[in-house]
């Protein structure tokens, strides 16, 4: 088995130049567009041992490099990385978000690769030396690839029987929607804050920021565009193509439940194209969080699942019943069973079953347990009918505690 690894960045404009002038824009944005320009989008490791067949960490713009080394400004370490986030696709083509594994050993090594792609100029590594051999940055960052494997492999195993907690539930692989693994707001918040103020402050005029915010856009969704792609190499393709039949998109936790039990898959997608808006519950609700299914394991303290109540009495009750009723293909015990699951009435369920409204996008678990509330207390005529409508009645159901 071959093992290889790859730094991805995003292409070259040739507004760069300008951008990174510091008689254009500026000491302090020219320094913050090199940084932008030069970092690392995300590290992939391809083949990384025989249980797995991919590690990608996509990685957010590290502006304050020289703090962060320091380890007295721990905390803008772990600031910084919670907008890391590590995928491992194993040998049987399931999708994990290993986020939570991620180490301070593991983030002081990517702090370090930045950090030397700072100095050098170039994080791909710098031209061969004299004698042939490969650069310094070369050689630095195959050392980092190989410590950090190192790292991620021994967590893995120590954590070998968790791994199912783990499945990826929430992310999805388009850029631009909600729950995506692309998340840009987090990307890269100091070059755009420093952009505008260079903006406000006249620096630079509307049309040279006009032109730099294209060009952004251009780059991040090409370099999205390979990291998705090299994502959906490693899965299996006869479930993406089931997937890609349903309007549930590529939802990584939709595909992992049709995934992990193929002789299932059919029924499962058939749900998924008649309640796309539920994708994200199902994806919560239908994988197992330990080996011994979602029943039996104890859970660490997640905010999002107390928040849905998803492990209460009644809810892991009925969500065993769901998992039955939608594995033997019966519709309406399946109706049934999610309108118990979330207190509503069957009717409700039903009509989002026959409208399939796409106002309704998929909400987390939380949210969309309001919604169907909201749903349950309006009469038949009351529903929403247009898509500013369902806007306002899913901006209303958000309670006031998560304001």
């Amino acid at each position: 088995m071959t093992t290889g690894h790859e730094s991805l960045r995003v292409d070259a404009f040739p507004i760069d130049a300008e951008l990174q002038d510091i008689g254009t824009t500026g000491p302090e944005l020219a320094w913050l567009a090199r940084s932008y320009c030069e970092s690392p989008r995300a590290l992939v490791f391809r083949n990384p041992s025989p249980d797995w067949r991919l590690f990608a960490l996509t990685l957010p713009l590290a502006s304050r490099l020289s703090l962060m080394a320091n380890p007295i400004f721990g905390q803008l370490t772990r600031a910084w990385a919670m907008n890391v986030r590590f995928i491992g696709v194993d040998r049987d083509g399931l999708v994990h978000d290993f986020r939570a594994l991620l180490s301070d050993r593991t983030l002081s090594l990517l702090v370090e690769l930045l950090a030397r792609s700072e100095t050098s100029g170039s994080d791909a590594g710098d031209a061969a030396d004299t004698d042939g051999a490969p650069g310094t940055g070369a050689r630095a960052l195959d050392l980092l690839f190989d410590a950090l494997a190192r790292e991620m492999l021994t967590v893995l195993e120590l954590q070998g029987d968790d791994w199912p907690r783990h499945l990826a539930r929430e992310h999805r692989l388009e850029p631009g929607v909600a729950q995506s693994l692309f998340d840009h707001a987090g990307r890269y918040p100091d070059f755009l804050a420093k952009l505008r103020e260079a903006l406000r402050n006249q620096v630079i005029d509307v049309e040279f920021y006009g032109r730099v915010l294209r060009s952004i856009d251009l780059r991040e969704a090409a370099v999205d565009a390979r990291i998705s792609a090299l994502i959906e190499s490693a899965l299996d393709p006869v479930t993406l193509a089931k997937l890609a039949r349903t309007p549930a998109g590529k939802h990584l936790g939709c595909y992992n439940w049709l995934r992990i039990e193929p002789q299932r898959a059919v029924q499962r997608a058939y749900l998924l194209t008649r309640l796309p808006s539920f994708a994200t519950f199902f994806a919560e609700a239908m994988l197992p969080s330990t080996l011994s299914g979602q029943d039996g394991g104890r859970r660490p303290f997640d905010l999002r699942r107390l928040a849905a109540r998803s492990d209460s009495a009644h809810s892991l009750h009925w969500a065993g019943m769901l998992r039955r009723a939608v594995d033997a293909g019966q519709d309406r015990a399946t109706i049934e069973s999610i309108a118990q699951r979330f207190a509503v009435d069957d009717n409700v369920i039903r009509r989002i079953w026959r409208e399939q409204p796409d106002a309704l996008g998929q909400p987390p678990t939380w949210h969309l347990a309001q919604i169907l509330r909201r749903l349950d207390a309006l009469s038949h005529r009351d529903w929403p009918e247009d898509e500013p409508g369902w806007r306002r009645l899913i901006a209303d159901a958000v309670p006031a505690e998560a304001l």
